[in-house]
């Protein structure tokens, strides 16, 4: 099919994308080979297409009308048929948005003198011989045009030269009339056969992964699929958690097959309900648990931190194994492991081999992660803790420095400059960056240069690196060590230490600089090891969350804010109603799985303090508030409750106390008597449902308490 009818086709909806190919991925050097491939003549391959009247669902907003006829389906090619779009009509098709675009193409230009081609540079501004290919085919500028330029700047063309342009003008038009050999699958073939060929041609794996093949498949007997995969992937992103299609495919791979390397099991239609009923939990459920999972006891806070994601695809299926119910103990293994399969590059190489290994031992193990751990052992010659010497010329590239980045933030580690926490700081200007604490350029001068290889990799050795926000790096600058360090101790005393960095003045000289390396080689070590020893421990528990990271967090399942106790902010007197719903919290969280009550803090996690509700209790203070939320608690659960379920802690933040209200989950349902609206009081049983405490009744609630209590 030659090129100008493809594009005249799609222009006049008679040829298509189906929506379950992938978006457009080709970079600037793809575009840049087919285009200069076009202009020698050489051959770019065929493309395959489908005569039906029965389409799949179609990429873009087109919706097939019956009354269309048969309309033809580009199965194979897409990719250099939306290159061709883009570079010729200097547009997007209209099956894409600028969202499905990862690399735009367009603005490629091209030498008519020489037919090199290359994107725009600024040194083409002077030189009327480059041109955006776009304005070739679109005939915005002629041969002529680009003669009479450089003759006025200067240049007499010979004849020869003269036609050499306007021959290459020609060359690149002629594009339009270069063929696309078409093998076209007949109407009378099915869906399903269409996706088995397409699956075919693409089975070498030149063009597609076998997940996209996959998720071809997927898409063929759920056309929905890729869509709804793509809008969870994006609402995960917007919180720092960036995957790619693949990791849903490998996903439900893990969950259904117990498998890493099997794609072709996702391909049959009989996996259609069972795809869709573990994607609903997926989406509902076990994705956003395993991102709460990495981000609150693992400090993950984005995916760029982990070497390869695809160590979440065993935390994963584990997590849908076990309804998103993991213990503490359960949780501190699952995180063990995940460090050691970074640092020991668990699935660098062989991914789809060692998921096979991995997935299977989830699958049958009771105690999964401990078995998981003595596989990497075995694999290391029983060798598994981190040695000093390790660090010696490893790089910020190594996992080593994503592990000792979540150490510094399970230790509460502050930056240097601004003391601003290490774990998700917020706002831009708190971004964090890793400074050199000997600058480079100091070191520079004392021959760690890039003139010797080995003393250059010591400068850039991970060990000389502390973390800091953006905005304290921007001001740091090159700063001698020694008086930059010294500053920090001043100003705060434990920042050095929460970075392991070592506090003897004599090793921030200069002259020290290895000898300060091997210190904090060893200090590192140590730490990481006995950190990673405890989380083995079921009698050890890592560090929690702050509470700053907490309310920074927001509400949600575990956790829930209340401006004041009993004080009506609006009214300005004592509203008895609030300590109601306070209650109510206190009753869902014990019913479900505990959870934090915090008082003294906005719903948008603003600290206003209890100085209100102290103020209401005649001028009352922590004593008197505690006492009477301990009355009430009482009052509404028994004596045995309150002493043993609830734990009140009053800290202060931003110089304003406030209450902590930590409740354990309950061993028999809670109820709350609550007066109807004839002054009956009445028991009601309250459950937390995502950030708000929901009632329950009737049957739901006695399968509810079926299955939490009995």
């Amino acid at each position: 099919m030659l090129i100008r009818s493809i594009l005249e086709k799609i222009e006049e909806k008679q040829l298509f994308v189906p929506a379950f190919q992938r978006e457009y991925v080709w970079k600037k050097r793809d575009a840049k080979l087919l285009i200069g491939s076009m202009l020698k003549g050489y051959p770019t391959g065929t493309i395959l297409t489908w005569d039906t009247n029965h389409p799949p669902e179609l990429k873009g907003d087109h919706v097939y009308d019956p009354k269309q006829g048969t309309v033809k389906i580009l199965l194979d090619g897409q990719q250099r048929v939306t290159t061709l779009y883009l570079l010729i009509r200097g547009e997007l098709p209209p099956y894409y948005t600028l969202d499905e675009v990862t690399d735009d193409t367009r603005g490629l230009h091209v030498n008519v003198e020489t037919l090199e081609l290359e994107y725009f540079q600024k040194r083409m501004d002077a030189d009327p011989r480059w041109l955006n290919v776009t304005d070739i085919f679109k005939k915005n500028v002629r041969a002529k045009d680009v003669v009479r330029a450089l003759e006025k700047a200067g240049r007499e063309l010979t004849k020869a030269e003269d036609d050499q342009i306007d021959d290459n003008f020609a060359a690149v038009q002629a594009i339009l009339e270069r063929d696309f050999p078409e093998q076209n699958i007949p109407v009378r073939a099915s869906l399903r056969e269409a996706i088995d060929i397409f699956y075919i041609v693409n089975a070498g794996g030149v063009a597609l992964t076998d997940a996209e093949l996959a998720l071809a498949q997927i898409s063929g007997y759920w056309p929905q699929a890729r869509e709804a995969f793509k809008a969870k992937l994006e609402a995960l992103k917007k919180n720092g958690f960036v995957f790619k299609l693949d990791f849903v495919v490998f996903a439900l791979l893990a969950i259904l097959h117990q498998g890493g390397s099997e794609m072709r099991k996702l391909h049959s239609e009989d996996n259609n309900d069972a795809i869709r009923a573990a994607w609903k939990a997926l989406d509902a459920k076990v994705l956003d648990y395993v991102a709460n999972l990495l981000r609150d006891h693992a400090y993950v806070d984005h995916t760029d931190e982990i070497n390869s994601i695809y160590a979440l695809i065993p935390i994963v299926a584990y997590c849908f194994q076990r309804d998103c119910k993991l213990s503490h103990t359960d949780i501190q293994k699952v995180v063990k492991w995940f460090y050691y399969s970074q640092v020991r590059r668990r699935y660098v190489s062989q991914l789809p081999q060692r998921l096979d290994h991995d997935l299977k031992i989830v699958a049958t193990s009771d105690m999964p992660f401990d078995r998981l751990l003595d596989v990497i052992r075995e694999e290391r010659g029983g060798a598994i803790s981190i040695a000093a010497d390790e660090f010696v010329g490893s790089a910020i590239q190594h996992p080593l420095f994503g592990l000792v980045r979540w150490h510094l933030k399970s230790r509460g580690a502050k930056c240097l400059t601004t003391g601003v926490s290490i774990h998700h700081p917020m706002g831009e200007k708190y971004k964090l960056e890793y400074d050199h604490i000997f600058a480079f350029a100091n070191l520079k001068a004392e021959g760690y240069g890039m003139e010797n290889r080995l003393k250059y990799q010591l400068a850039q050795e991970l060990t000389n690196r502390a973390f800091l926000t953006q905005i304290a790096n921007r001001s740091k600058g090159k700063k001698e060590t020694e008086g930059y360090l010294a500053a920090v101790a001043k100003n705060q005393s434990k920042a050095l230490s929460l970075q392991l960095i070592p506090e003897d003045q004599e090793l921030w000289q200069i002259e020290n600089y290895e000898l300060f390396l091997k210190t904090r080689r060893k200090m590192l070590a140590d730490s990481l090891n006995a950190w990673l020893e405890g989380l083995a421990d079921t009698s050890a528990v890592s560090e929690g969350i702050s509470l700053e990271d907490l309310i920074g967090e927001g509400e949600n399942e575990d956790v829930e804010f209340k401006e004041t106790l009993r004080w009506d902010i609006r009214q300005g007197n004592v509203n008895k109603d609030l300590e109601g719903v306070i209650m109510k919290t206190i009753a869902a969280f014990a019913n479900l799985q505990g959870g934090t009550l915090v008082v003294g803090v906005a719903d948008d996690g603003s600290i206003s303090g209890l100085d209100n509700d102290y103020k209401s209790m005649g001028g009352g203070d922590r004593d008197k508030f505690e006492l009477h939320l301990k009355t009430l608690v009482i009052n509404a659960f028994g004596e045995a409750f309150g002493a043993t379920k609830l734990k009140a802690s009053f800290p202060i933040i931003d110089e304003k106390e406030i209450c902590r209200i930590d409740v354990a989950p309950a061993n028999k349902p809670i109820y709350l008597k609550i007066a109807d609206k004839g002054g009956v009081p009445m028991e009601r049983f309250y459950v937390r449902n995502g950030n708000s405490s929901r009632e329950m009744a009737g049957e739901q609630a006695l399968i509810y308490i079926k299955e939490r209590f009995v």
